[in-house]
């Protein structure tokens, strides 16, 4: 947790940022439960909802809170501890004592709370993401899809913007990033199970912070771009793509990416295609800037790409045209980069078009482009990835080429030798500043070929 007076100052601006909108009523924020795996005393390891989070600081399952828009009262709904919870868990703080931490006045107990939301006023609440908010918002106001618009504004507007404790909290999870990801590429070896290196990082995560931002990535199949699978072999000759983050203890995430000659050196072909999916993570951290779009960084990013692949033969003509085809989705079908902070696809549970994009932009519906989870004009503060990536997959190339796409600008016999090749990506966390950008955390993972093979 912060100082109290963090969440009370966060608290006062959402009511205020209300108030200026003309929103009357009630904010309701729900914490979580605890989620049973296989039966009610077995439980998921336990994660508090961010937005709760961010406002209430408590880290403990079946709260709530209410904040009056008009009179700026606040209650805490939760229930002290019992006979049988100390047995199992000991002496725990009261409620009072919690509440008073957060800078709250008024306590009830967790039942009052269905009482107090029927009081004929409005009550504002935004999406739930667990099934038991989705349960919870049914029973007290007989529907969970009355999701408020004006506080959900309210909330990423806040959220998408990053104080100073919070960077601070970036950078130490970068940190603890930066660690797990160096034992990775320590434990790189012919012969080595995928799995032992993913439980040596992952030991990082859990000794030092809270555990993994998300499940993590590492793989030789990089051309698929979610794998999670851990049950190969390191052969000599591939190439591995470790994506991975840690959640710090304040629940602060990392997210990088690297991708590793399993021989300690790269092939010539290797190193083509490293050599422009680097060049394109440094063009689009030069671009990052104040009042520029995310969008039009991926946009020029896919550019850079496409002229380096024209380099290589690999495609032809106008990179312009080629661009405006969507021949770039053909190597790089994802986003750019997306907001992170408390989550590592920051605030994606109150909806990923509100989070990402801004009045006026709409998702385009080219392959690739139609993925950027962040479109916005940038403004200090914002945390973001810039992660570009080449992938040769053999199932979609296979699909433009059956289905005549991209024929003036692919070279398809030529990509033919790469269908083994895999998959590179390059990912750095970057802060938004007040004159450009700089890189999360105290030390950047080594990325330049040089850099990488000096490694091994």
């Amino acid at each position: 947790m912060f100082e109290k007076q963090i969440y009370v100052k966060r608290r006062a601006t959402l009511l205020s940022k209300l108030q200026e909108a003309g929103a009357r009523g009630l904010v309701l924020l729900l914490g979580n439960a605890d989620a049973p795996a296989q039966y009610k005393d077995n439980c998921y390891k336990w994660r508090q909802d961010s937005t709760w989070l961010y406002y209430m600081g408590l880290d403990e399952p079946l709260m709530a809170a209410l904040l009056d828009i008009d009179s700026g009262e606040e209650t805490l709904f939760a229930d002290d501890v019992s006979m049988d919870d100390i047995i199992w868990m000991g002496p725990q703080p009261s409620v009072r004592s919690k509440a008073d931490s957060v800078g709250i006045a008024r306590t009830a107990p967790y039942a009052a709370l269905a009482e107090a939301v029927r009081c004929g006023r409005p009550i504002h609440h935004v999406n739930p993401s667990r099934y038991y908010n989705i349960l919870k918002l049914r029973e007290l106001l007989g529907s969970e899809k009355n999701i408020s618009e004006v506080l959900t504004e309210a909330v990423i507007s806040m959220r998408l913007v990053k104080a100073d404790e919070e960077i601070a909290a970036l950078d130490h999870a970068c940190d603890l990033g930066y660690e797990m990801h160096s034992v990775a590429r320590d434990a790189i070896a012919a012969g080595v199970l995928e799995q032992e290196i993913v439980g040596k990082m992952e030991s990082v995560a859990l000794s030092k912070g809270w555990g993994v931002s998300f499940p993590t990535i590492l793989t030789q199949h990089g051309e698929t771009l979610h794998n999670h699978l851990h049950d190969k072999l390191i052969e000599p000759g591939k190439l591995m793509v470790i994506d991975a983050g840690v959640e710090s203890n304040e629940h602060y995430a990392s997210d990088f990416t690297r991708t590793y000659p399993t021989s300690g050196r790269f092939s010539t072909k290797q190193k083509e295609i490293y050599q422009i999916v680097l060049d394109c993570n440094e063009y689009a951290f030069s671009l990052t800037r104040p009042g520029i779009t995310y969008k039009e960084v991926h946009q020029a990013t896919a550019r850079r790409m496409l002229e380096g692949l024209k380099a290589l033969g690999l495609v032809r003509g106008d990179v312009a045209e080629m661009a405006a085809e969507g021949i770039a989705g053909l190597f790089m079908p994802h986003g750019l980069g997306h907001n992170m902070g408390l989550d590592v696809h920051d605030m994606e549970d109150l909806g990923e078009n509100l989070v990402g994009y801004e009045r006026g932009q709409s998702r385009a519906k080219q392959l690739g482009l139609g993925s950027l989870r962040m479109a916005r004009h940038l403004q200090p503060g914002y945390v973001i990835t810039d992660e570009p990536g080449i992938y040769f997959i053999p199932a979609l190339i296979e699909k433009f080429k059956r289905e005549g796409l991209g024929r003036d600008f692919v070279n398809y016999s030529a990509l033919e030798s790469y269908y083994d090749f895999g998959g590179i990506r390059l990912e750095d966390d970057v802060l938004v500043t007040a004159d450009g950008a700089r890189r999360v955390g105290s030390r950047r993972l080594p990325i330049s070929v040089e850099d990488v093979e000096a490694c091994f």
